[in-house]
């Protein structure tokens, strides 16, 4: 079992690649913290992990808000210990041109994506250090934290973002036995590229089959979505790396659509 005696905790993990990542961690022995907005749906999936014979709690969290990010990391360690992983993979996606997009869409999915993977860090990041056992902080960013696509100006920016974010980590918490490193799928049949299809067709004035065949899937090499056991599997990879010789890396799952 690869993460035996670890703790992770995962944002955003009630449902989709969060909560692929969750279950892969329990199955490979770890200690899972769900921590999504849907507090219902955290502590379900919490329940499925614990039913399955595993450790996990499910946590309310705003990645957004200070206090939140404090006090459910403060949780974790109360009901596991300490924190030896952080998955920060709340996100969200609004799509518009960017001359119709608002400053408060704006904001909000830079707060989401780049605020909250910074709050995690650092609440995760002085657990790792105070403990003196190293760690592993994984971000989830995309295809798009190198590339870019129409109508997602805030997201690629944001995704971009994480990239700095864990090279930067990964120089300061080397010393520390403290990776960073980035995730970067392409696209994944979730409810959020699910809601993403008919916004596209309608702001591209084509199909929603087109997009799916000719925006999302028109790079890969087999026409496939990435699956969530795609990105997980990453996860894992990262989560248990022995050594610093992968950090500040970032790696894409894409079916071939991104090589660089």
């Amino acid at each position: 079992m690869r993460l035996a005696h670890k703790v992770a905790y995962v944002t955003g993990a009630a449902s989709g690649i969060g909560k692929e990542i969750a279950l892969v961690y329990a199955r490979e022995g770890a200690k899972v913290a769900i921590a999504d907005l849907n507090e219902d749906a955290a502590k379900a999936a919490a329940a499925e992990i614990v039913n399955a014979g595993g450790q996990a709690i499910g946590i309310a969290v705003d990645v957004t808000n200070e206090d939140q990010v404090e006090s459910s990391v403060a949780a974790t360690i109360d009901a596991f210990g300490t924190v030896d992983v952080l998955v920060s993979n709340a996100g969200i996606q609004i799509v518009h041109p960017v001359e119709e997009f608002t400053l408060a869409d704006w904001r909000r999915m830079l707060a989401i994506h780049l605020d909250g993977a910074f709050l995690t860090t650092r609440a995760c990041v002085r657990q790792m250090k105070a403990a003196d056992h190293g760690g592993s902080i994984i971000y989830m960013g995309s295809v798009h934290s190198k590339e870019a696509s129409k109508l997602k100006a805030p997201y690629v920016t944001a995704k971009h973002g994480l990239i700095g974010l864990a090279r930067t980590v990964a120089k300061e918490g080397g010393s520390f036995g403290i990776r960073a490193n980035v995730i970067c799928p392409g696209f994944v049949r979730t409810p959020l590229v699910d809601k993403q299809i008919p916004e596209q067709a309608k702001a591209l004035g084509i199909s929603e089959m087109d997009v799916i065949r000719n925006v999302m899937l028109k790079d890969t090499v087999d026409g496939e979505f990435t699956t969530t056991a795609d990105v997980a599997e990453i996860a894992l990879m990262f989560a248990s790396f022995p050594t610093n010789a992968l950090t500040g890396q970032s790696l894409n799952v894409s079916h071939g659509w991104s090589m660089g």
